[in-house]
């Protein structure tokens, strides 16, 4: 749980959701990670287990397969389950939210049950290899035809395609207009013949990022995401789930750091190295200006707010949080480093992509100062 309250909503519903969360974990103890076992297949588990409980989709409607309530319900289960170090609630959210926002019925009826139970696996096909961190500069194409679409193209940092049935993927659907309005989403079924993936491996072990070629592949009319060029839209709603440090359960997990970094620093006093106070200090008020901005995107949402270009503000700090907080968790417990599998190593691997995925700390920071600041274009 964070240390600065989630103080709007309704208090005493929002504790009586955390203690029956919290006895329900009391009885359903977290699962072993079998030997050998990839992490996507592990974490299925969790999210078939999650599912039974009923806390996966809790800001979704009942008829949905989620349970009605607020994102709210659905934040603070996601700040417990990074307070007891447990994974999060499954990556569902944000894919689930573009369908609900610009899917047509039949799509929300078709796929949002099954998405929140894990009986079908999505992945997101955003990313290019020239378009990484900006979406506008995609070039994966879609070519519409009578009642269908050819589409060619490729993306990049697909996480766990290889283990996805489904996938969100945007594509441009016309060349004349301008990027953000030229932009389509699809259902792509990645059995669909000319999809091929091919997982790359990371600095940490793991192959959660991958490719995915498409050659010539067939994707109908219907497996399109609302109108042809609302995809920069149904984008900034999905990268606003995935940039909010609350909904993934960051900040519970980051404060747990920063307590640490806070009792050592308190030991230790007068007799830690130069600087390093002062760069304990930095991780504490990054970590705090990075709760407000979440707590703040959370209200917006509550009061009914379209995500917008605000997230980039959201990806640096979370990013300079987490690339910081962990750089200097290391060098005040450098003996983390020597430890086999040691949890805080792995962690701060993953952090050094931070500034990469989802989006390039360049990119965010362009976005920010042409779209938020409206700052003119060099020449």
């Amino acid at each position: 749980m964070t240390d600065t309250p989630l103080d709007f909503g309704d208090p005493a519903d929002l504790d009586r959701l955390r203690h029956a969360f919290r006895a329900w974990l009391g009885q359903h103890p977290f699962p072993e990670r079998e030997s050998g076992e990839p992490v996507p297949i592990f974490l299925h588990r969790w999210h078939r287990l999650l599912h039974s409980g009923g806390w996966v989709g809790l800001d979704v409607p009942e008829r949905y397969g989620g349970r009605g309530l607020t994102a709210l319900h659905q934040v603070a289960i996601s700040d417990e389950l990074g307070a007891c170090r447990a994974p999060g609630v499954p990556r569902v959210g944000y894919l689930a939210h573009a369908l609900l926002e610009f899917g047509s019925e039949e799509q929300r009826l078709r796929f949002l049950p099954r998405m929140l139970a894990g009986d079908e696996v999505w992945c997101q096909g955003f990313s290019e290899p020239g378009a990484g961190s900006d979406l506008a500069g995609m070039t994966t194409f879609a070519e519409r035809h009578d009642g269908h679409y050819i589409v060619r193209g490729q993306k990049l940092w697909t996480s766990y395609a290889q283990y996805s049935g489904l996938c969100l993927l945007l594509a441009r659907t016309d060349r004349s207009t301008p990027p953000h309005k030229s932009i389509s989403a699809f259902v792509l079924p990645l059995d669909r013949p000319g999809v091929t993936v091919r997982p790359l491996r990371a600095a940490n072990g793991d192959d959660e990022f991958c490719e995915l070629f498409l050659d010539d592949v067939r994707v109908e009319e219907s497996e399109r995401v609302g109108a042809e060029g609302v995809g920069w839209a149904l984008a900034m709603t999905t990268v606003s789930y995935e940039r909010n440090a609350l909904d993934t359960g960051h900040i519970s997990k980051y404060g747990l750091l920063v307590e640490r970094l806070r009792r050592y620093a308190a030991e230790r006093g007068a007799g830690l190295p130069d600087g390093l106070l002062s760069r304990i200090g930095r991780c504490v008020v990054d970590y705090e200006v990075l709760v407000a901005h979440a707590r703040r995107r959370t209200a917006e949402r509550l009061a009914g707010q379209v995500a917008g270009p605000e997230s980039s503000v959201d990806k640096l700090l979370m990013t300079r949080t987490e690339q910081r907080l962990y750089d200097t968790a290391l060098e005040v417990f450098p003996a983390e480093l020597a430890r086999e599998g040691g949890e805080l190593f792995g962690d701060y691997l993953y952090s050094r992509a931070a500034s990469v995925y989802g989006g390039t700390s360049q990119i965010q920071r362009n976005i920010i100062a042409k779209r938020i600041l409206h700052l003119p274009s060099n020449g």
